[in-house]
């Protein structure tokens, strides 16, 4: 099994401090640069998987990486560089406490919430006797709060603005955006046969100008149909092949676990992490239209360092 990378410890010149998420560590350098290593750690419901996925890490990076640029013309993003396969540097941004989630597709949590009865979702109605995997007429936005630690809350854009989260303008350019990247994504998307069905963006502010932030159109933040399957699929009423995290989520589903109190994550073999590696890496050949090139493992954290440390002293 190929090293995978949980955990990332590296003082940098100019560090003010680190933050570990639930898959990236995000290294602050004088509040003017975020140096965010894409780490192998997996989460599913809020919570980290006790074992990392090899390459998981490069896949995000690098799916990000290309759609970053390939959106920029749309809005302004945090990128710079990505000095290592792991690794993006960009601006220091100021987040929005909020994420936009944004739906084309009644699946997934959203297909919990409506098959218990719910016929509004984030402060969005939604129509009687949809069924699992139907498209909405149009994308529906479903934003949540952006946690810290814990469980991120589905709120609407009516409890945003009265609790004063975002500002009225700010909030109907971060929708605006979201429509917009939404479209662009399933656009390349359908260039490789695929369906982008949901996904979020995250959006932070340098002065007044808003950037996006974060990653974007990975499978940790989206879901993939494909194509050529779903329409017969949808009429058999047969689950979609999907390239996403989903089937982590089903497959813990299966063995108990939806990280609620007092529940133990199963055993995650040798297999199922090989198995996890191998749906990661697929998704990214999928999407690039690329074959994915496996970076050595072996000295991993310290051509990360290497690389990052290159970078900021070129910099200056």
């Amino acid at each position: 099994m190929s090293e995978a990378i949980n955990r990332t410890d590296f003082e940098f010149p100019g560090q003010k401090n680190v933050y570990h998420g639930k898959v990236r560590d995000v290294y602050n350098i004088n509040d003017e640069l975020l140096v965010m290593v894409a780490s192998d750690r997996i989460s599913a419901f809020d919570v980290v998987l006790p074992r990392a996925i090899p390459y998981k890490g490069q896949v995000l990076n690098q799916i990000a990486e290309k759609f970053l640029d390939a959106t920029k013309d749309i809005v302004p993003n945090w990128k710079i560089a990505s000095p290592d396969p792991m690794v993006t540097i960009g601006k220091y941004c100021n987040p929005f406490p909020i994420e936009m989630i944004i739906r084309g597709y009644l699946t997934g949590s959203s297909w919990r919430t409506y098959k218990s009865g719910a016929r509004e979702i984030c402060g969005v109605p939604v129509a009687d006797g949809l069924k699992e995997h139907q498209r909405f007429p149009e994308p529906i936005v479903t934003p949540t709060t952006k946690a810290t630690e814990g469980h991120d809350e589905d709120i609407s854009k009516e409890e945003i603005l009265k609790q004063g989260l975002v500002s009225p303008q700010d909030y109907d350019k971060l929708e605006d955006y979201t429509r917009k990247l939404f479209k662009r994504g399933s656009e390349i998307a359908a260039e490789k046969g695929l369906i982008l069905v949901d996904t979020k963006y995250e959006f932070g502010k340098v002065g007044d100008q808003i950037f996006l932030i974060d990653e974007i159109h990975t499978p940790d933040s989206s879901r993939y149909f494909y194509a050529n399957q779903y329409e017969e699929l949808f009429a058999k009423g047969e689950q979609q092949k999907q390239l996403s995290k989903e089937f982590v989520r089903e497959w813990l589903m299966e063995n108990g676990f939806q990280g609620k109190e007092g529940q133990q994550i199963p055993e995650m073999t040798d297999e199922f992490i090989k198995s996890v590696s191998e749906r990661y890496i697929e998704l990214y050949e999928m999407i690039t239209g690329e074959k994915f090139q496996k970076i050595p493992t072996d000295v991993v954290l310290k051509r990360i360092e290497d690389n990052i440390n290159g970078f900021l002293k070129e910099r200056g």
